[in-house]
């Protein structure tokens, strides 16, 4: 998918006989067509620190390079998260595109404060699209942090939320793949790593109550 974009952004710049930012000043608007979040908890020393999941569905009718920013606002807070194209995490499914993160914090690490949030995609001509919608994110981490722990090639697992999944990530820190775990504990072998998977975390997560919590990263390889 990602050739087939990059393939298609080329074509255009060359019918235009232009570079790739002229090519982006057509003043087509971009669009979120869908949003999701959720709390995340991390742990900090002693402390569960809360973060926030999240990730918008977003297109250019000039091509998903043409977009710039993400931008998460809470006007009667008045925050802002910016998120660019060196800092936001891309992920192409099936030919829709996520955009966002996964690690965004409150400027003291206090929770995220409920009511009205706004989501605006913005391109490289400075068109804008919107997107508003209420959002109650949970005080409290509801469970225990998880433990997650790897040693003699077996895993083991703590956690009392109702499903947990494995994040495999290559050795340039990039994400891969998620496996959904079927037992607390095993064989390493028996998760069925790819090869190519050089580092491992926990993700526990509550989806009735939107919360979850990540570990951090173990090496496999």
């Amino acid at each position: 998918m990602k050739a087939r974009l990059a393939l298609s952004s080329a074509l255009a710049a060359l019918t235009a006989c232009a570079s790739l930012a002229l090519a982006a000043c057509t003043r087509a608007q971009p669009q979120i067509e869908f949003w999701t979040s959720r709390v995340v908890w991390y742990q900090e020393g002693a402390a569960q620190t809360p973060g926030l999941i999240f990730f918008v569905i977003a297109n250019d009718p000039d091509g998903p390079e043409d977009l710039e920013e993400l931008r998460l606002y809470h006007d009667g807070e008045g925050l802002m998260w910016r998120l660019t194209a060196e800092t936001w995490e891309r992920f192409d499914d099936n030919g829709r595109l996520w955009l966002g993160s996964k690690r965004l914090r409150m400027p003291a690490g206090e929770p995220f404060p409920s009511g009205q949030y706004r989501a605006v995609i913005v391109d490289k001509a400075g068109e804008q699209g919107e997107k508003t919608f209420g959002f109650e994110p949970p005080k409290d981490s509801r469970y225990q942090f998880p433990r997650f722990s790897i040693k003699d090639g077996d895993y083991t697992i703590v956690s009392n939320y109702p499903d947990n999944y494995i994040l495999c990530y290559h050795s340039d820190g990039s994400y891969r793949n998620l496996i959904r775990v079927s037992a607390l504990s095993g064989k390493v072998q028996s998760l069925r790593l790819a090869t190519d998977v050089h580092s491992v975390a926990l993700w526990a997560d509550d989806p009735a109550n939107t919360v979850s919590a990540l570990t951090g990263l173990l090496h496999v390889r």
